[in-house]
């Protein structure tokens, strides 16, 4: 993945750190670490991205906040990825999470009907809480891991590209 693409679509740090809303951060968004593009950076990026967002947390742009500066990846691109699970796509998500996470445990799906509000989830909550919270580890470490696995091959095929069009070049 070249730099200049990813800094086409990515925003500027300074345009962020002066955002008012955000001005309780500050001495965190002014760490360097988390605006590096490099690929150390960007795929640990991309592995807590999509980690965090399939956890079933409310604020999970804050998990994977903490974790960037924690481990020193992008914040930008980790933020992004996080919103894979966004108002349209969270509840196939989770109900395909819960699905796995009850196959896996073999527990027996006990829900008949879903209401979409806090006082259903809050009622059913031992019920549906162990698949939930397994199958979404378990879905969040594999699109994490492969997500990782991608950005690194993608960024290494880049460089490979590259090196063989400098070596064309000075060869012409």
């Amino acid at each position: 993945m070249p730099k200049e693409i990813l800094r086409r679509y990515l925003p500027d740090a300074d345009k962020i750190r002066a955002n008012p809303a955000l001005k309780p951060l500050g001495l965190l968004l002014h760490n360097t670490d988390i605006w590096r593009l490099n690929r150390r950076a960007v795929a640990g990026a991309t592995f807590i991205g999509l980690f965090c967002a399939f956890l079933p947390i409310p604020f999970q742009m804050l998990a994977a906040g903490v974790l960037v500066v924690a481990f020193r990846c992008n914040l930008p691109i980790a933020i992004v990825l996080v919103w894979i699970s966004n108002p349209l796509t969270i509840a196939p998500m989770f109900y395909f999470t819960y699905r796995l996470g009850a196959w896996l445990l073999d527990m027996r799906i006990e829900v008949e009907a879903v209401e979409i509000s806090f006082s259903w989830i809050f009622a059913n909550l031992t019920r549906i809480g162990y698949p939930l919270i397994f199958g979404s580890l378990l879905c969040g470490w594999v699109a994490g891991v492969t997500g990782f696995m991608l950005a690194r091959l993608l960024w290494r095929l880049h460089i490979i590209q590259r090196w063989r069009q400098r070596r064309r070049r000075r060869g012409a």
